[in-house]
């Protein structure tokens, strides 16, 4: 059940770390965040070469099967040396079945010799209004850093552990969640989706 006044938004992801953090954001939106997965929303294709592709697929089909505003979104890690890579393939950098620990260990040992290590994560939020929306909401965001060889911090998911924030001295993953709401790429695209929402409507 929705509580009174909150709007219900679906959210075309099931990873639980995004589901938390996109949730504890949008909350003071008033929005309540529900998972694809409760619908049986089956999973979009991701073929597309950009993040925004991406993100407005699967926002398309969880709004499609459901009937209610949707939101995407498509993010990785970037790394400058890499070209760009993993990118849209971050979460799958290391192959099927998807695992952070192999990601990790492929981007460390990919990286093994380059002494530029800066990356960033980079994030595209798209909420629909309906499957067919002409006109979706798009955000996105971006939070720079570097790739470490050796993990820090039990918070986060994905390349977390390995991503450091040189201003604060730590990883993504020594971060406390709240702080990591404030900061990070998801959060600072949330932000502008939610001025867009405010300007806009939904």
């Amino acid at each position: 059940m929705t509580p009174a006044g909150m709007r219900q938004l679906v959210v075309a992801s099931g990873n639980a770390g995004k589901l938390r953090e996109i949730g504890a954001i949008l909350a003071p939106l008033g929005f309540t965040v529900v998972p694809q997965a409760q619908f049986d929303v089956p999973e979009a294709e991701e073929p597309h070469p950009t993040f925004v592709e991406n993100a407005l697929a699967k926002a398309r089909n969880a709004a499609l099967h459901t009937g209610l505003p949707a939101l995407a979104d498509d993010s990785g890690i970037c790394v400058n040396a890499l070209g760009g890579a993993p990118g849209v393939h971050s979460a799958r950098y290391a192959g099927e079945p998807k695992s952070d620990e192999r990601n990790n260990a492929r981007l460390v040992a990919t990286l093994a010799g380059h002494p530029d290590r800066s990356a960033y994560y980079f994030a595209v939020l798209v909420l629909v209004r309906h499957a067919d929306d002409p006109e979706p909401l798009i955000a996105e965001g971006r939070w720079a850093g570097e790739v470490v060889d050796t993990p820090r911090g039990a918070h986060g998911f994905g390349y977390d552990p390995y991503f450091l924030l040189p201003d604060l001295g730590m990883t993504a993953a020594e971060l406390d969640p709240p702080l990591k709401n404030q900061v990070s790429h998801r959060a600072k695209a949330l932000r502008r989706l939610a001025a867009l929402i405010a300007e806009r409507g939904t």
